[in-house]
């Protein structure tokens, strides 16, 4: 009796110990998965996709598999194809406008804070096509992802008080005109860059040039900073900028 005693103590100590082995690794990976990092996949694998075919084109399955997840967590974290849409908008406007608070502008004279808000703005669109490919594709579905988001708004009022407040230090200096509309103004500097760039294909058939060459574009930055600089600076701040550039060039 005792030796089988022995021995059923031993199978059980062995089962215990297989037991503990197998549940080990399940433990570690429950304790290995990282809600953020998954979500982040999620969100990096909707960009890419949603930029390259659209809100109709991208499919939850490729998403998914970019994101190295599967449908489940994508719903989970997400609920659906629309919902995940509207974040990566949200997010898309959010990495822009973060990047251009980081400019600092305040910090400069009205005349360098407006040349470089207007590089800055190129630069980006050249630098993330995807966020022009997704204003694009939310703009075909009027902008209903996007519509009533709390989260968008408060993205987009310090971007308008920005200019604003720009635009009215500038004034005050005898530097800026000062009937200026900082919506517009800000409707304009995109748009003399976003206009070149989504139409370089079509536009290099019309024109007759590469568009996207090294030159072209440096060229094309040149005449979008001295074309913000006539709509808002007054005729004297123009004359006095033309003479000092020519005053360079002379040196």
């Amino acid at each position: 009796d005792a030796q089988e005693s022995r021995g059923l103590g031993d199978v059980y100590k062995r089962q215990l110990v297989n037991s503990r082995a197998e549940t080990l690794p399940r433990a570690l990976s429950f304790k290995a998965r990282d809600p953020d990092a998954t979500r982040k996949r999620i969100l990096k694998a909707a960009k890419a996709e949603f930029a390259r075919k659209g809100l109709g084109g991208a499919r939850i399955d490729d998403i998914a598999a970019r994101a190295k997840s599967n449908k489940r967590m994508l719903y989970h974290y997400f609920g659906n194809k629309e919902e995940l849409f509207r974040i990566t908008l949200e997010d898309a406007y959010a990495e822009i406008r973060e990047a251009e608070a980081q400019l600092a502008i305040d910090k400069d004279d009205p005349i360098t804070a407006l040349k470089r808000l207007v590089r800055f703005t190129w630069s980006y669109y050249l630098d993330n096509p995807e966020f022009i490919t997704l204003v694009n594709s939310e703009n075909l579905h009027k902008a209903r992802h996007i519509k009533g988001s709390k989260r968008f708004n408060e993205l987009s009022r310090p971007f308008v008080e920005r200019m604003q407040v720009l635009l009215k230090r500038g004034a005050e200096q005898g530097l800026f005109r000062n009937d200026l509309d900082p919506v517009q103004v800000n409707i304009t500097i995109a748009a003399i860059g976003y206009y070149y760039l989504t139409n370089r294909f079509t536009g290099a058939i019309v024109f007759e040039r590469d568009l996207m060459d090294k030159r072209a574009l440096e060229q094309r930055l040149d005449f979008n900073i001295k074309t913000i600089l006539r709509v808002i600076c007054t005729p004297e701040t123009l004359a006095r900028i033309e003479d000092e550039e020519l005053s360079l060039i002379h040196i």
